[in-house]
């Protein structure tokens, strides 16, 4: 292993396809730092605080968990910078749902008014790219998936140890990242499962890791900043970041496209 270029990133306190294997960074730059963000939901303020502090952290690449649109106001924007990054990105439920015509009626009835709205936002070319996204891929030595790699297109919530169990039956790398619920969680198989903080993780030598990286742009965990994830290969070490960034901007543009006000208010509670 070459040496590390620089110290491990900071945490900050508080808070169906097959898989496609792609290359994470430049590895002769001899220090590999990779940002894994997802769940932005075209919350654009949430987006480039998180690609700021990434890059403030050192990163020198990036992973999109999905769920780039839906609920917020800006998914073309959210979309358009994702794609432009050229980074690997797999497909999350509203994803999916906001590319389709199929009928969004036993949705939650504001996120399906989201997505009706998302819907007319979008044109087709963008649809396409989001349609034609992975539900699972490994990069490198590490798998990423949205919801659980058991039934990736049923789209399950992994919210305790028991769900993770499932998961780690088809988890086939020591280290697979997922998102979905919006909630930053750690999964941890050394014999048997169990929840560790999700704040700085070392990957030891024969455990797995389950590793949900939270929200970008719709947290769930009580607390409202945007959230995600760093890996550093160079020293086995995955830590959680909290951001913050211009919330009353993005919940001023919820409003101004008449999207459900409570789409707005929820994000100050982060719930």
């Amino acid at each position: 292993m070459q040496s590390p270029s620089g110290p491990p990133p900071s945490p900050v306190p508080g808070a169906s396809g097959q898989p496609e294997t792609t290359p994470a960074a430049d590895a002769s730059s001899g220090h590999r730092r990779i940002a894994i963000f997802g769940d932005i939901h075209a919350n654009l303020e949430g987006l480039e605080a998180v690609l700021a502090d990434a890059e403030e952290q050192g990163c020198n690449d990036y992973i999109c968990m999905g769920d780039v649109v839906g609920y917020n106001a800006n998914p073309v924007e959210c979309l358009e910078k994702v794609r432009a990054m050229g980074c690997p990105v797999i497909k999350g439920n509203h994803d999916e749902d906001a590319s389709g015509t199929h009928s969004l009626d036993s949705m939650n009835p504001v996120a399906a008014t989201a997505l009706e709205w998302t819907r007319e936002q979008l044109d087709e070319d963008q649809k396409t790219w989001l349609r034609r996204l992975r539900m699972v891929r490994q990069i490198e030595d590490f798998t990423v998936v949205h919801s659980t790699l058991d039934q990736p297109s049923n789209w399950n919530y992994v919210t305790n140890r028991f769900d993770a169990m499932s998961n780690f039956s088809y988890q086939f790398t020591q280290v697979c990242f997922h998102g979905h619920t919006h909630v930053p969680r750690v999964y941890v198989k050394d014999g048997k499962v169990q929840e560790v903080p999700a704040e700085s993780v070392v990957i030891e030598p024969g455990s797995k890791y389950f590793i949900n990286v939270g929200s970008a742009g719709q947290p769930r965990d009580g607390d409202w900043r945007a959230c995600y994830a760093i890996y550093d290969l160079t020293h086995k070490l995955i830590v959680f970041r909290r951001v913050e960034y211009d919330i009353e901007t993005t919940q001023r543009k919820i409003r101004d496209a008449d999207l459900p006000p409570m789409l707005a208010e929820r994000l100050a509670d982060g719930r």
